[in-house]
């Protein structure tokens, strides 16, 4: 067995352990990775870029029916699967050299795919190597979730890991599951022909603020998304070719037949095979136990990504690569930054939300302001016909930013203003103040900042002082 003693390894190349490993390589670190699948890991393969490739396929399928708006009539759009699925295959295929085997090699890394596992505090053994390394990172991200369902051994299902190698259309696909994949892939497939069922135990979304997560339900309704909340999957069971799932709601039993079913009931760490008992390293169903500089209980191992404690995000997976890199390389104390970390649902319209919610801030005896601006009073969204949704932001009585969601046209972009606020903690002042250009969406932003000043504004006491100053000569 041949040993190697490099400065850093990193196990998994995700979002996390990528950027780690090219990170340390250009910065002069003799560098080790180890991945036993594929390299760019569920964010390339299986999450974020299949996904919103898929999603954008949806949206000029709908898009298309919806021209009569602006005068031009078309018919119903004809949607061939098998190119879909090409489309989506093309933009990995687009990303992947950039994490690929032979990039990371041309950085000057060793990268070995193989699966790894430690062997004691300081050692991890893989494909017939031992390697005893300065430091470590763990980044082997997260998996579907299965859950415990009566009769799921017995029928074939679908999880984002496989959903997207489909060439053929579902005729009904049933979706367990309403947070953001489910409702992102349950939207995307019935944009693109196929009749949706979204069954959630809750509510769809349930992170998000209510009214604007009502929103998205409106929307998600209305394109013809069947959704049963506040419903308990009791069993799945063969139906012919496809799938049954009898559903529990207010006391009844339901049964929904389909061709496909689809599981996006959350997701949950990989730590298994990695030997982390061995190594001393602390964990538990949310992930591995780290401090605020991502250190393990094995102050030699550090964890990133999606399999430590945390949101998991491929943003946040980025956020983690930076907090190590100063940490196990430079020795700088630097810690994770949780206060302003957005998230997007990508439906349409989407949803976006950073910092504290008005439930949130409720919960934490804050007294706040609610501020909204509607993008049905946005010349932009009217141009473009996407009036539905608000901007929310909450603040305190002085002004402090606690936290902005929106809910409409590319929220996405839109709350990055936000994101930026929060981060340096400006007060409302300075979103009111912005010279924002005319007509954008963004505006949404700016006015709802600007009501915070409105009751003032236009109290009967600043008339008084008005109708005072226009006596003077």
């Amino acid at each position: 067995m041949k040993s190697l003693e490099p400065d850093i390894c990193v196990i998994g190349a995700g979002s996390a352990g990528l950027s780690i490993a090219a990170g340390a390589s250009q910065m002069g670190a003799e560098t080790v990775l180890i991945e036993k699948a594929e390299m760019g890991g569920d964010c390339l393969n299986y999450g974020c870029v299949p996904s919103k490739s898929l999603l954008v396929a949806g949206r000029a399928a709908q898009a298309w029916r919806h021209t009569a708006a602006f005068g031009i009539d078309t018919p119903e759009p004809s949607v061939d699967f098998a190119r879909v699925h090409a489309h989506v295959r093309d933009v990995i295929d687009g990303i992947a050299p950039l994490d690929s085997v032979e990039r990371f090699t041309g950085l000057g890394v060793d990268v070995i795919q193989a699966a790894a596992a430690f062997e004691d505090a300081r050692t991890v053994v893989a494909d017939g190597a031992r390697i005893r390394a300065k430091r470590f990172v763990i980044a082997t991200g997260s998996r579907p979730s299965l859950p415990p369902i009566e009769g799921l051994d017995r029928v074939a299902y679908l999880t984002n890991e496989t959903v997207f190698s489909l060439t053929e259309r579902p005729d009904h696909l049933i979706v367990i599951g309403g947070g953001p994949i489910g409702s992102e892939l349950g939207q995307a497939f019935r944009h693109l022909g196929a009749r949706v069922s979204l069954v959630e135990m809750g509510g769809i979304l349930q992170n998000d603020d209510p009214e604007l997560v009502e929103v998205v339900r409106r929307r998600l309704t209305r394109d013809g998304v069947e959704l049963y909340e506040q419903a308990k999957v009791a069993r799945v069971d063969a139906a012919g070719n496809g799938v049954a799932v009898t559903i529990e709601r207010e006391g009844h039993e339901e049964r929904i037949e389909g061709s496909h079913l689809l599981l996006a009931a959350g997701r949950q760490p990989t730590v298994e095979g990695l030997g982390l008992d061995m190594a001393g390293i602390a964990y538990d169903r949310r992930g591995i136990k780290t401090d605020a500089r991502l250190r393990t209980s094995n102050k030699r191992v550090y964890a990133a990504g999606d399999v430590a404690s945390g949101p998991q995000f491929t943003h946040m997976a980025g956020h983690h690569a930076g907090i190590v890199i100063k940490n196990a390389l430079f020795r700088l104390p630097a810690k994770v930054e949780t206060k302003a970390v957005p998230w997007v649902t990508y439906t349409e319209p989407e949803l976006a939300h950073v910092g504290l919610t008005e439930a949130m801030a409720r919960k934490a005896g804050q007294q706040i302001n609610l501020l909204r601006w509607d993008f049905h009073e946005n010349d932009r969204a009217r141009a473009e016909r996407q009036t539905e949704g608000l901007c929310k932001v909450v603040v305190t009585p002085k002004g402090k930013i606690l936290g902005a969601s929106i809910a409409g046209p590319q929220a996405g972009e839109l709350i990055q203003p936000w994101v930026l606020a929060i981060a340096n903690g400006l007060k409302i002042s300075a979103m009111a103040q912005l010279i924002a250009p005319y007509p954008t969406l963004g505006e949404v932003s700016k006015r709802a900042a600007g009501s915070f000043y409105t009751p003032k504004l236009f109290s009967e006491r600043t008339k008084k002082i008005v109708r005072l100053l226009l006596r003077l000569p």
